[in-house]
């Protein structure tokens, strides 16, 4: 499977895209037919091999008339629907700023349809998403990863006002995604880098296990004191060493104690029935030898906002510790066997030699040992042989 990398250690955005496929070899002038079609005012790209930090990567230069439209999502996804560009680079185009949409309208509150945007509605923008939509269908890749996101830190300008870093738009396109700090005192990542990497994205982990084919880096318009500003973009084929998949969770933590043991055990229910991985408790001793308990919840990072309202509103904790992590999980399918006592569900995980190993389930296993009065032992065995038949 062809597969993309974004390794975003100086953040994202449309012009580093853009030049990230550019310089991996996607025909800048196969992109500039099909923003051509749009009929923006003279709008061109340019690019520019330059240096960051001492690194080679490509600039994308937007060049384009003076405007000053404010432009409402319907202006943009009209453009898009009557252009040359395929149904996959329209699909993708309209889906990026649809999200964008999304995060805007819900920040100003107001809807989709009245939101109408400033910096995002620019030649420049629309070039860049629009630019990125069909470089990313030129690229050819089937899936697309990416690093966790760092959005840097201070303050920026934007047609709203002072704000911090990162802008509302960013902040709102980013939930549920991993981000990682940085020192940089400057905005890495943008609505439109966000927006683009929302939607491209299946997943936000380490360079996943591939052969790398091409390597092309794309530049941001600072060179900074110490980090060169560029995104990586690596593409190659996926190694399929096993059936296992890795990915990205976060393990959220939280000591307490001053909190009983029925409201710790109320919280687990409630977090596991909002859909997390697991929840556990540990006995620890705090500050003046005080005994209190960790509790620790592993969720997907979509997860992240609801189970950390959870954690707060039932144990009234003052604080929540989040570690994001990287896990190989097994893949595995639900069966169910025949025994004499009864059907029982199962599941059997697949080995990264190819192995398979089958699991009754602990409930369906007990339902059947307290009516038929069978150890719960006699029943587990019986399942195990009757899958392995």
């Amino acid at each position: 499977m062809r597969i993309a990398y974004f390794d975003c250690a100086s953040g994202i955005s449309g012009d580093m895209t853009l030049g990230a496929m550019v310089d991996v070899g996607v025909p800048l002038d196969a992109i500039q037919a099909g923003v051509d079609s749009l009929g923006l005012p003279s709008c061109r790209f340019e690019a520019e091999e330059v240096h960051r930090k001492g690194f080679r990567a490509t600039k994308v230069h937007v060049r384009h008339e003076p405007e000053h439209a404010h432009r409402h999502l319907h202006h943009i996804t009209d453009m898009i629907d009557g252009s040359a560009l395929s149904a996959n680079q329209k699909d993708l185009a309209t889906r990026i700023f649809t999200r964008l949409g999304e995060a805007e309208a819900h920040v100003h509150g107001t809807t989709i349809r009245k939101v109408h945007f400033h910096e995002v509605g620019a030649v420049d923008s629309i070039a860049d998403i629009v630019g990125s939509a069909i470089g990313w269908d030129l690229l050819g890749a089937e899936q697309m990863f990416c690093s966790p996101i760092p959005t840097g830190s201070g303050f920026i300008e934007i047609a709203h006002g002072r704000t911090s870093v990162p802008a509302p738009a960013t902040a709102e396109l980013l939930k549920g995604v991993p981000l990682c700090p940085s020192p940089v005192q400057a905005e890495l990542t943008t609505p439109t880098g966000a927006a683009i990497v929302a939607t491209l994205a299946e997943g936000f982990q380490a360079l996943p296990p591939m052969t790398i084919d091409s390597i092309g880096y794309g530049a941001g318009d600072r060179d900074f004191d110490k980090q060169a500003n560029v995104l990586r973009l690596v593409v190659g084929d996926a190694i399929e060493t096993d059936k296992s998949a890795t990915g990205s969770i976060l393990l959220l933590e939280t000591n307490l104690d001053d909190v009983t043991a029925e409201v710790i055990g109320h919280c687990s229910e409630r977090v596991m029935a909002a859909g997390a991985l697991d929840c556990y408790s540990t006995p620890i001793f705090m500050k003046k030898g005080r005994p209190a308990t960790k509790l620790s919840v592993l969720c997907t990072p979509d997860l992240q906002s609801l189970v950390e309202s959870l954690l707060f509103e039932e144990t009234g904790t003052l604080g929540i510790r989040r570690i994001v992590m990287d896990r190989t999980i097994l893949a595995r399918e639900l069966v169910q066997v025949a025994t004499e006592w009864g059907p029982v569900a199962g599941k059997v995980a697949t080995l990264p030699d190819g192995e398979c190993q089958f699991s009754p389930e602990y409930d369906a296993c007990r339902e059947l040992a307290e009516k038929h009065s069978v150890p719960l032992a006699r029943i587990m065995l019986a399942a195990r042989q009757a899958y392995r038949g």
